[in-house]
């Protein structure tokens, strides 16, 4: 699934490539890709004649502010789940088997949507409406990873009653929101922590580190574009680049870049941890 930095890509992409542009037409090709208004019709009639103004993020969720003559149009939100990509058509090309929604503009340039596991979801919210009350997901997201929010003051306040490892607690998005299985993987080989260790165990120093460790890691992601071990493409179809320099993720059985002692790979909370006993302590 694309986390916060490949999510943060596609923002970026959205807002050079789609800000002014006016939605003419819409077509869902997978009903199921829209989560609200109920009927996909009823979604396109709200987007159609819309302007599309700054893209938002929060979490992995997207959100486009609308206009529609000149008042407010409402938002338009997509979560791309697994497999979810944008795809930006300047000339007409077919669909591939895998489109679920497409958008054009008066020039009959196209905005795609393409879900191979169809997981990806869309949303409308009327003017006026808080965008949380209809992406109830909203609602549940912890603070974001850069925002003054998130420091080791609020981990050690979140945490010091759990028994549940960090790893486990990093991937709840109700913690700090954006972070998935990639990227707890290298925040917590940086700060040097056990994917295994109990929360409550945690010190103050190992909290710092590993705040320090989430921002530097995400920020670093975010300039290589992501990555690409979910299949995660940008808006013109380009690779991230951060996989090639992973410390531990995807690299079970390979030398630590750091001492050299194998990668070892196991799972916690029905996910993969990649870990380097070694240099996390065991």
């Amino acid at each position: 699934m694309p986390e916060l930095p490949e999510v943060e890509t596609v923002r970026r992409g959205l807002e050079r490539q789609v800000v002014g542009f006016e939605i003419a037409r819409v077509e869902v090709l997978r009903a199921r890709a829209i989560a609200s208004p109920p009927l996909p019709e009823l979604f396109c009639s709200a987007l159609e004649g819309c302007c599309v103004q700054a893209w938002l993020r929060r979490g992995k969720y997207l959100m486009a502010q609308l206009e529609r003559d000149s008042r407010d149009g409402g938002h338009w939100g997509v979560h791309l789940r697994m497999t979810g990509q944008f795809l930006w058509m300047s000339q007409p090309q077919e669909p591939c088997r895998h489109t679920r929604v497409r958008f054009w503009n008066l020039q009959e340039q196209e905005l795609r949507f393409v879900d191979t596991r169809s997981f990806g979801e869309m949303w409308w919210v009327p003017p006026g409406e808080r965008p949380e009350t209809v992406i109830t997901g909203l609602q549940k997201l912890g603070p974001e990873p850069f925002s003054p929010a998130f420091n080791p003051t609020y981990l050690a306040e979140r945490l010091a009653g759990s028994k549940r490892p960090i790893k486990t607690a990093l991937l709840d998005q109700g913690l700090v929101a954006g972070v998935g299985n990639i990227y707890a993987d290298e925040s917590l080989f940086m700060s040097r922590i056990s994917p295994h260790t109990p929360c409550n165990r945690l010190r103050p120093p190992q909290l710092e580190r590993l705040h320090a460790a989430v921002v530097e890691v995400l920020t670093t992601s975010i300039g290589a574009g992501g990555t690409t071990f979910s299949d995660f493409r940008d808006l013109t179809g380009t690779n991230g680049n951060y996989g090639h320099a992973a410390w531990v993720y995807r690299r079970s059985g390979e030398p630590c870049r750091v001492c050299g002692s194998p990668i070892q790979r196991d799972k916690l909370s029905g996910r993969s941890s990649h870990w380097c006993p070694n240099c996390q302590g065991g």
